[in-house]
């Protein structure tokens, strides 16, 4: 096998690829390396011996933990399972990007596998799985008409970065992954936190400008590896045929697209059409009838748009009639139904404890999400049967997209320390349900009293084209379009500017400039549908649903963290029990105390401040005696926390034995009077420089016990540690030690 190595310097990093040093039974198999991140692409084709009418590609993305020196952290499974949900949209991005370089005749089973083998935690294994999966098929014999590469651009301070470090990612405005060839845009994949059109659309050509070194990179390795492509037969129906179809068939055409608009996908009229013709012709014919009628719908439709009509009757910038209601589920946190057209969401949002937060293990460290959105499509929204069970790698990605959206709105941990999960059921779908899934998403959490930043809308954008000058740019696209269209792009965003993109293409004449008047339009309906939204809910609610969690964030010492906990959890173990709030305890020393009632809430911030507030000189506890000395006693006034009072500090009057004061198990009230360099508390029982405990109690039976002390002798309570006036704050000469 012959070993060829290609490397650039890309961003002030080197990329390298080899092949013919593993997997040498593949098809075609490069190992890529940037920086210390290693990835190991293959792929395999294989004749499947019989005809299809698609291309069987998948992608499988796998990232070992082995690769960031991690073992699993289940006790019970120590090794990789299903595939996680990162896995998979990495996988969907490597598949996004390559698919529309295959020839559309090429049937053969085609499978990627992209191996992460180490990672360095500064550059991204999946940008990298893309370049090396493009590789990989560029040293093959499959035919394609790439390499395409992958790049990921971000924008600090106004400054765009290619191919960023994690550490420069988080400080970005922008997230754009950009999959181009030289002359035209493939796939994009964007988050953004608010980003303008300019913004964006910049960061796209210096994507595609910087591809070029990528794509002469991996040109330079096939090249030398010399692999000879593939031989294939791309068996067409001949003219007298298609004539044959077309003239049973030209006068049903429009009936036929006024039918399938009206539905998702291949309708069964369509169906029906090519079992009535395919009748006319001989079975080695017959195979070639749905394909004909295909192609004849798809003229028609392209026609159609490119003169201004679409197949709805709608302009190319027109959208569907909306509609919107809110608090739909009177038992959830925040409920809303979005509709466009045909296409219905309803959506709920949940809220919950902080600990209810997600936890992603990866070969890059674990990763905790506060905000997580789902996204489910269950048959009956086409009007079909099908699979019900896990969700499938489009309602994964779907789901992701509107995640992506709906993030830089949301509110930060410290505003509105709540879990928040929002699932998105899709009713009915006709198009860019995933869409309708961010504009209901909004709604429901604004229901749910989310403080978001900003509510953000989303739309889908289509594209006929026949050339660079020839071509028409719809808005709100329906399945229809989507199905017989060139684009299928999704754009989400506030007034002020975009937070996420997805870009598919079934066409290579994709370029910036149509791009730009695609973001134009885009931001127009965009603005459209979240005015609309904003006369169903002006804002977000004032207060959370009563159905909610009740939830306080406070702030301790850090060094208190152990002593809140307690020996194996006892100290907080208590006060869940003794409270029924729950607490959850982060290492930065935030406590988010929640519970179904205000009450236990503000009982659980009570009992937490009580063990880590640092008691300051003149404020004043109630305390319990614990130990009497000749010399004074200790009196606890937080848990696990003493302090001494002097015999000196218990009266103005001569002390012999504290005993005569107090009693141990009795509960007095104590002013701090001092903390030494050590920390330790010097207590005094005289509150006020003219309060004695000796004389007060001989008053009080004077006074007919008007105010009498408990059975162990204290004062009652009056409500915790407060402060006292500035007067008990002065120096106390008159009880000093001597």
């Amino acid at each position: 096998m012959k070993k060829v190595e290609k490397s650039i310097e890309l961003a002030g990093r080197t990329l390298k690829l080899s092949t013919g040093r593993l997997a040498e039974q593949a098809g075609g198999a490069v190992l890529a390396s940037y920086g210390e991140t290693f990835v190991l692409a293959t792929v395999v084709s294989q004749d499947l011996g019989r005809e299809l009418d698609y291309f069987p590609m998948t992608v499988d993305y796998q990232e070992r933990l082995y690769a960031g020196g991690r073992i699993k952290g289940s006790k019970w499974v120590k090794r990789e399972g299903r595939p996680t949900d990162e896995e998979i949209l990495s996988g969907r991005l490597i598949d996004r990007s390559l698919r529309p370089l295959f020839p559309k005749t090429y049937k053969k089973d085609v499978q990627l596998i992209v191996m992460v083998l180490s990672v360095d935690l500064q550059n991204d294994p999946s940008i990298l799985a893309g370049i090396a999966a493009s590789a990989a098929v560029a040293v093959s014999p499959i035919p394609w008409k790439g390499p395409v590469a992958v790049l990921r651009v971000g924008l600090n301070k106004g400054k765009y970065l290619i191919n960023p470090t994690d550490e420069e990612m988080e400080e970005s405005e922008l997230d754009l992954i950009t999959s181009a060839t030289k002359d035209a845009i493939v796939m994009i994949e964007a988050g953004a936190k608010q980003a303008t059109e300019i913004q964006v659309l910049e960061g796209i050509k210096i994507a595609q400008s910087e591809a070029g070194k990528v794509i002469s990179l991996i040109e330079d390795l096939a090249k030398e590896v010399g692999t000879e492509k593939e031989k294939y037969e791309e068996i067409k129906p001949s003219t007298k045929i298609v004539n044959q179809v077309k003239k049973l068939v030209e006068d049903k055409i429009e009936g036929l697209v006024k039918c399938m608009v009206m539905c998702e996908g291949v309708s069964s009229d369509f169906n029906d059409l090519v079992a009535s013709v395919s009748d006319n012709f001989e079975d080695r014919d017959k195979k070639f009838v749905a394909e004909i009628i295909d192609s004849l719908k798809k003229d028609y439709i392209r026609n159609m748009t490119l003169k201004g009509k679409r197949a709805d009757g709608r302009k190319h910038d027109e959208i569907r009639q909306l509609s919107a209601e809110v608090g739909v589920l009177p038992r959830t946190h925040g409920s809303a139904i979005f509709a466009r057209g045909q296409t219905q969401v309803l959506t709920v949002a949940t809220l919950g404890a902080p600990s209810l937060g997600q936890l992603i293990e990866s070969a890059e460290g674990e990763e905790a999400k506060q905000y997580m959105h789902h996204y489910s499509m269950p048959p009956y929204a086409t009007g079909e049967t099908g699979r019900i069970g896990s969700p499938n790698r489009r309602e994964i990605g779907h789901g992701a997209l509107a995640e992506r959206a709906l993030t830089p709105v949301i509110p930060d941990e410290e505003i509105f320390p709540y879990a928040i999960r929002v699932v998105s059921e899709v009713m009915s779908s006709n198009g860019s349900s995933s869409m309708a899934s961010v504009c209901g998403s909004t709604l429901s959490l604004m229901d749910a009293g989310v403080p978001l930043k900003e509510p953000v809308s989303g739309i889908a954008m289509g594209l006929m084209i026949e050339d660079d000058k020839n071509y028409a740019i719809l808005s709100d696209i329906m399945g229809f379009e989507d199905f017989n269209g060139d684009m299928d792009f999704k754009v989400a965003g506030t007034q002020r500017g975009i937070t996420a993109m997805q870009l598919d293409v079934k066409t290579l004449k994709l370029n910036t400039r149509i791009l730009e008047k695609a973001l134009e339009q885009a931001k127009v309906g965009r603005d459209h549908i979240l005015k609309f939204m904003l006369k169903t809910l002006g804002q977000y609610r004032e207060t959370v649903s009563s159905h909610a969690p009740k939830i306080k964030l406070i702030k301790v010492p850090v060094e208190k963290i152990g002593e809140l906990i307690g020996p194996g959890g006892k100290n907080i173990k208590r006060i869940i029990a003794e409270t029924g709030a729950q607490i959850d305890v982060n290492d930065d020393g935030s406590v988010f105390i929640s519970a179904t009632t205000n009450e236990a809430v503000k009982e659980g911030v009570t009992r937490v401040e009580a063990i880590t507030k640092e008691p300051l000189p003149g404020e004043i506890y109630k305390g319990v005696v614990k130990r009497i000395q000749p010399f004074g006693a200790f009196v606890e006034i937080l848990p696990g926390r003493e302090g001494m009072v002097h015999v000196s500090d218990m009266s103005e009057e001569y002390v012999k034995d504290p005993s005569d004061i107090i009693n141990v198990g009795q509960n007095v009230e104590v002013r701090v009077k001092e903390v030494d360099e050590m920390g330790r508390l010097n207590l005094s029982l005289m509150l006020d420089p003219g309060f004695d405990l000796r004389k007060e109690e001989k008053r009080k039976e004077k006074r007919g016990n008007e105010r009498r002390f408990d059975k162990s002798g204290a004062r009652p309570s009056r409500g915790g540690p407060h402060f006292p006036t500035s007067r008990f704050l002065r120096n106390d000469k008159r009880n000093s030690r001597g």
